[in-house]
């Protein structure tokens, strides 16, 4: 059966006035004339016999059945523009979409994709933004995340523990004798992770609260790691959020006292995906690579050279 459809062009004209309230934003948008909106709209009013519009001077007014109207188009481009993009994004070979913390993909993961793709090229892996506090969704093939416990319905592989050590930039780090020094330093936070730095006081053997000389308060660790590396000030960082940053560096741990806090980063998927091809490849390659992140934490201990005490503390922070 035919469809009975206005015009397309009556229709894409409308839903960009509506949505802009005006004739004149929505000619830019569809790069045609003002003039030419106004008489695609004024066709489809006619097609359907009831105005969608109220015109005022220097505005336009939905109508009850344009506001309807509106509601409906808009959710419809939407789609069609979701199924454009999929549909020229399919390739004949495996993908796998992997959901990330913006901080984890930046810092660790993105870097060393390059050796993923040497070993699979016909792969082809896309990032979406994950996290602990973000939603999981069900056409992920995989999670990446801090937790203590697999989301339901999920399989979860601990790739490494969650760890947290001081940063800053190595000029910084010569003005800092003992982690009592930290009181005579500005100390960079993340707003909605108050307790990482209590974690490593108390790993460190301080007494809290701490009043350093300045703090700085940042929404996101991506903020955080890029003030640390400006010498803003002192960061407290998840180890694989700095370890390149630490073996190049451009950042240097000045009291390597390892805190643990509850949790571990994890790798998780459905049991359905578990035999998926791009994931067989993709968890042995992360495996891999968080083995060598280990030995970061191996390293920081050695350094230890006072011996402080590693202590388990508090709860898991959120990406």
């Amino acid at each position: 059966m035919m469809r009975q459809l206005p015009s397309l062009n009556g229709l894409r004209a409308f839903e960009a006035a509506g949505r802009h309230g005006s004739f004149t934003a929505a000619a830019r948008e569809l790069n045609v004339t003002q003039t030419a909106v106004s008489r695609l709209v004024r066709l489809l009013e006619d097609r359907f016999g009831f105005p969608l519009f109220l015109r005022h001077a220097n505005a336009l007014e939905l109508t009850a059945q344009g506001q309807a109207l509106l509601s409906g188009l808009t959710d419809a481009f939407d789609s069609i523009a979701r199924l454009t993009e999929s549909v020229t994004a399919m390739r004949s070979g495996p993908v796998l979409t992997v959901g990330v913390g913006p901080t984890l993909a930046i810092t660790w993961l993105i870097p060393r994709l390059a050796s993923f793709y040497r070993s699979h090229p016909d792969v082809e892996v896309r990032m979406a933004t994950g996290g602990a506090t973000r939603p999981v969704r069900d056409d992920w093939t995989c999670t990446i995340r801090r937790d203590t416990d697999a989301l339901p319905g999920y399989n979860a592989e601990r790739l490494f523990p969650s760890t947290v050590v001081p940063v800053c930039t190595p000029k910084l780090a010569s003005t800092l004798r003992s982690p009592d020094d930290l009181r005579n330093a500005t100390l960079i936070v993340v707003s909605d992770m108050p307790n990482e730095w209590p974690h490593w006081f108390e790993a460190a053997g301080l007494g809290f609260p701490l009043h350093p000389a300045g703090e700085v308060s940042f929404e996101s660790n991506v903020m955080a790691m890029q003030a640390a590396l400006d010498g803003v000030g002192v960061a407290i960082a998840q180890i694989p959020y700095v370890s390149d940053a630490l073996a190049a560096g451009r950042l240097v741990a000045p009291f390597p006292i390892v805190a643990h806090t509850v949790g571990s980063w994890l790798l998780e998927y459905r049991a359905i995906r578990k035999e998926d091809p791009a994931l067989l490849a993709f968890r042995a390659w992360l495996h891999q690579e968080a083995d060598l992140a280990r030995q970061v934490e191996i390293v920081l201990g050695r350094a230890n050279t006072n011996g402080s005490a590693r202590r388990s503390a508090g709860h898991p922070p959120r990406d």
